[in-house]
């Protein structure tokens, strides 16, 4: 009951509050809407396709191509099996006089590499087969005997794990800044919150009544946690219906990651307030706490920096809600696939809430 009792009272005069409300609600969306607009452009990086049942000349046109590799694969099953599993960006298999070229199209610059890689490939093939034909036609032409000149192409059918041909580099980065801006302002209201309560001796006369501080850490929790699943519910769905993004797996996965995360900023912003003795002191802690969050969750790939940064990301519980997010929405992984991370958010949220609940015994006088 004491629990409760905090709860409504935090809720009611969070309510009163407007400008932290269109803090946590509006602008989000107006920076998601504004990043989705910057970043609609597409990036080239290094591709790796996976071909099967294709020719050795083709092959080899491919890796001629510049920031290509190529992957032999025996089986169509096989070139799947390592699509799904980030083997390889792209699978090219030969059926007939057909090709059939499948992307991840987790990272649109490499699905345009791919498909330009591809065309000029078998461009290059077409080539070859038509100058060996007129060698042998100059050859038979004094027998007599001209040979049928082949000009068939073949075609190449393109298909897309996720999302489609329009796709942009902003899809890429829509799972990783969901789940940061949700972060961010939780992070940033429920410190400033609790940091008030202390500077205006609210905090003082509640830990002078008889009231758990448990009672207090899990009433804010509880209130902050009720925002932050409406914040997340707002996110999800201005990101799915208003900027159009695909979510391949369960929408309900995506806003249980969304939901473990915002706790973690909750309890982490309580945490960090205990710290901090004006609201000033509190925005200090963004660049040092917030900011390395983002750089370190996949935006840039973390195979590609050096070891010290890749240990770094691993104690940062961005790096495993942004791992999470991506594989559900971008590669349909299920509540199993991703339950590792969960369990390392739960983990964090656990530890977070027991440094919080030990850290008001300096606040308590009596």
């Amino acid at each position: 009951m004491r629990t409760w009792a905090i709860t409504k009272r935090v809720l009611k005069e969070l309510f009163r509050d407007k400008r932290t409300l269109m803090l946590i609600f509006i602008a989000p969306l107006i920076v998601l809407a504004l990043m989705n607009y910057i970043f609609g452009v597409n990036t080239t990086t290094d591709v790796t396709i996976g071909t099967v049942h294709v020719s050795q000349t083709v092959n080899q046109n491919l890796t001629k191509v510049q920031h290509v590799q190529v992957q032999k694969y025996h089986s169509q099953a096989d070139v799947q099996q390592a699509l799904k599993y980030e083997k390889i960006d792209s699978s090219l298999i030969k059926h007939g006089d057909h090709y059939q070229l499948t992307h991840a199209n987790v990272d649109t610059g490499k699905t345009k590499l791919a498909k330009s890689a591809v065309q000029v490939a078998l461009t290059q093939n077409n080539i070859r087969h038509l100058t060996t034909s007129l060698t042998k036609m100059q050859m038979l032409m004094p027998q007599g005997r001209a040979p049928k000149l082949s000009t068939k192409i073949p075609q190449i059918h393109n298909r897309y794990n996720y999302g489609d041909g329009n796709s942009t580099f902003f899809a890429k980065l829509m799972p990783i800044l969901m789940g940061f801006f949700v972060f961010f302002f939780v992070f940033l209201i429920s410190g400033m919150a609790l940091l008030n309560e202390r500077t205006s001796g609210t905090l003082d006369r509640l830990l002078a009544t008889p009231v758990k501080r448990s009672d207090i850490i899990f009433g804010y929790m509880l209130s902050y946690g009720l925002i932050a699943i409406l914040q997340t519910l707002l996110i999800v769905c201005f990101t799915i219906y208003g900027l159009k993004v695909q979510v391949i797996g369960s929408i309900g996965i995506v806003i249980l990651v969304t939901v473990l995360l915002a706790l973690i900023a909750l309890s982490l912003g309580i945490f960090l307030s205990t710290f901090a003795k004006s609201e000033f002191q509190m925005v200090q802690f963004i660049p040092v706490v917030v900011v390395p969050q983002i750089f370190f969750s996949g935006i840039i790939p973390l195979t590609s920096m050096a070891a010290w940064a890749q240990w770094l990301a691993n104690i940062l519980p961005m790096k495993y809600a942004a791992d999470a997010l991506t594989n559900v929405i971008m590669k349909g992984s299920t509540l199993i696939d991703v339950s590792g991370d969960l369990l390392i958010m739960v983990l964090f949220i656990i530890i977070l809430t027991i440094s919080n609940i030990v850290g008001l015994k300096r606040y308590r006088k009596v």
